[in-house]
């Protein structure tokens, strides 16, 4: 943090050079993003409103034409601003609500409900995943899966970025056949649009991503729920990676 004395000598070096001013206002920005962070101040909202765990849990009963999605891709923080906000703003009203948490790729035994530190441990077997319920009459669960790939690394097995181990696994948790038969369909489009070089953001050269039934849904504390729209200079592997609009084989 940056004392008093410090702000006074760089402002007034700022005020004869041009260079000096812009390392000043982006040193500022910083600082105030880390306060605001560690204050729990939100940024910018996003456009899909929070819900309660039990609130989430009903919603998708609530309307014949709301779904439910199960995806993971890495830190689920990244996950779900990717979809919370960035798909949702690409297609309003398709993602009504989302929630961070656990899944793994079994039955959970009576009783089971893995924690975070037990989950980064890689010792339950759970993936952090977001779970969305989606409106089907405005996005398909397609275009879920496809905007999926667009933002993280599916070549690289259980890791994105920096985070490395079977919790960050690329995954896709089907909660009925026909989801099943539309994942791996996806999955096989950018694996064709991959080899013929039309997405060149990947670091390997075949997707790794799983396709799995969905299990329980356990989610995460309340702290980690939307953690980047409350924190919004926090932690993210994510980045846009290629768009479909651009991929020739996408419109097959």
């Amino acid at each position: 943090m940056l004392f008093v004395a410090d702000l006074i000598i760089m402002t007034r070096a700022a005020s004869t050079s041009p260079l000096v001013l812009v390392v000043f206002l982006v040193t500022m920005g910083n600082v105030a993003g880390r306060v605001a962070a560690d204050l729990g101040i939100p940024g910018k909202s996003w456009p899909t409103k929070r819900t309660t765990d039990t609130e989430f849990e009903a919603l998708a009963e609530s309307e014949p034409n709301l779904q439910r999605a199960t995806f993971g891709a890495g830190c689920y923080w990244g996950t779900e601003k990717y979809f919370a906000d960035n798909m949702e703003t690409k297609c309003p009203g398709c993602v009504r609500a989302t929630s961070v948490g656990f899944m793994g790729p079994t039955q959970p035994k009576e009783g089971e409900y893995p924690t975070y530190n037990e989950v980064c441990g890689g010792r339950t077997g759970h993936v952090e995943v977001v779970q969305i319920v989606y409106d089907k009459s405005v996005c398909t669960f397609e275009q879920l899966n496809e905007h999926l790939y667009t933002f993280h690394d599916p070549t690289t097995k259980n890791r994105q970025g920096n985070d490395h181990g079977p919790q960050y696994a690329s995954v896709v948790f089907a909660h009925d056949a026909a989801q099943k038969r539309t994942a791996e369909k996806v999955k096989a489009k950018v694996q064709k649009a991959l080899d013929a070089g039309e997405i060149k953001d990947f670091a390997g050269k075949l997707v790794n991503t799983a396709v799995e039934d969905a299990t329980v849904f356990f989610p995460a504390h309340e702290d980690h729920q939307r953690y980047l729209e409350k924190r919004p200079q926090g932690y993210c592997n994510h980045r846009q990676r290629f768009s479909w609009e651009g991929v020739k084989l996408g419109k097959m």
